[in-house]
């Protein structure tokens, strides 16, 4: 009889520990945060924008009275919030009976099933809702369908859907937008700078996007600062920017960045793509006998995860560069954030790491020459430069 084998014991840290995310979201960003959280992330928040409702704006209420008076031949529902919000405005107007007499009346399109739950939610029944939750869907089955001559309603949620609006107007088509929430910068720009401080300096291992505008308001604000040339070469290289879906990374690829995104465009599957790709980009290294992963703020030794302060980090990141290889005194001070000229800062922050690292020779001192990772020699040739 063959034994039974026994599955692997899963780590006692999540698959996030010891990185750091940054959150731009301003709405549903506690959730997002929770979830990075659950998976041992820490994370630091900082709105890029703020949503301002347009309750009380002439311009929803021109369109939402326009398309009472003026019926549409179809109706394109984006977002779940932006259409309650959208119905919720029309009953402050005292138009909300109106407004849904005349949905029911419509060719009704959901862009994904949360935007349906809503559309039945006020007792109407969507004609059609694309497999991909993809705005590209929407736009390719009503330019077949055939749009010349029809009016067609868009219900906008703060984001701008780039060449949609213009290739319905190129085919033909009527189009009347409804603007249900407008974007503004945040009213408190410090914890955005904040941010973008942490990002510039490689405190961050990913940056979260969930909207096209909170992208640009990051890029815009870099630039107004006289440091977008530092941020995109951070995000070029250490800092792995994750967007919900190809929407909202655009601002981004306009600047030449390359963005990781989830299959499908929701918060859990954004989640994932992390945990798959920061881990990934770890770097392990068989050290005196130990398994030795380097993450962002922590290293994790044999399975364990230990914490390290942010000057440890720096110099082992310098060690591993060239693994096995002496590093001088000299060079690892100046991989020391604010060090000066005191060589003793090297050997302070030496000593934390080792303490943190729980394995004191994992560091091997040389003397009158510098320090080296203790790589076991047959990995020597492996990691050689």
């Amino acid at each position: 009889m063959y034994e039974q084998q026994q599955r692997p014991e899963a780590p006692p840290h999540g698959p996030l520990a010891g990185f750091t995310v940054g959150v731009t979201a301003a709405r549903r960003a506690d959730e997002l945060g929770a979830l990075l959280r659950r998976r041992g992330a820490s994370v630091v928040h900082a709105p890029a924008l703020r949503i301002v409702q347009l309750a009380d704006d002439s311009e929803l209420l021109t369109a939402t009275k326009e398309l009472i008076d003026q019926a549409p031949d179809v109706v394109v529902a984006t977002t779940a919030i932006g259409f309650r919000g959208w119905v919720e405005a029309a009953d402050g107007w005292g138009m909300g009976e109106d407004l849904l007499a005349r949905l029911r009346g419509v060719e009704l399109l959901a862009r994904g099933p949360k935007v349906k739950g809503a559309i039945r939610a006020q007792g109407l029944t969507e004609h059609w809702s694309p497999s991909s939750e993809s705005m590209a869907e929407v736009l390719d089955r009503l330019l077949e369908e055939g749009v010349e001559g029809r009016r067609i309603a868009i219900q906008l949620h703060g984001e701008p859907l780039p060449g949609f609006v213009e290739s319905l107007r190129a085919a033909g088509a009527d189009v009347v937008v409804v603007p249900v929430y407008r974007w503004m910068p945040p009213e408190d720009i410090a914890p955005l700078d904040r941010l973008l401080d942490v990002t510039v300096t490689r405190g961050l291992d990913a940056i979260t996007f969930t909207s096209a505008p909170a992208a640009a308001s990051l890029l815009s604000r870099a630039e107004s600062r006289g440091l977008l040339p530092e941020l995109l070469a951070a995000l070029h290289h250490d800092v792995l920017p994750v967007c919900v879906g190809p929407v909202t990374a655009l601002p981004l690829q306009a600047h030449g960045l390359d963005t990781v995104q989830p299959e499908r465009f929701r918060l859990g599957p954004l989640v994932q793509v992390l945990c798959k790709e920061l881990p990934g980009r770890a770097r392990t290294l068989p050290i005196a006998g130990h398994r030795v992963e380097i993450r962002g703020h922590a290293v994790v030794v044999d399975g364990t995860l230990r914490p390290v302060p942010p000057a440890g980090m720096s110099l082992l990141r310098a060690l591993s560069r060239r693994p096995g290889w002496v590093v001088a005194r000299a060079e690892l001070l100046r991989a020391l954030p604010g060090a000066g000229r005191d060589e003793h800062a090297v050997e302070t922050a030496m000593a934390r790491l080792r303490t943190a690292l729980g394995v004191p020779k994992l560091i091997q001192t040389v003397v009158k020459r510098g320090y080296r990772l203790a790589l076991d020699p047959a990995a020597d040739s492996k990691y050689d430069v």
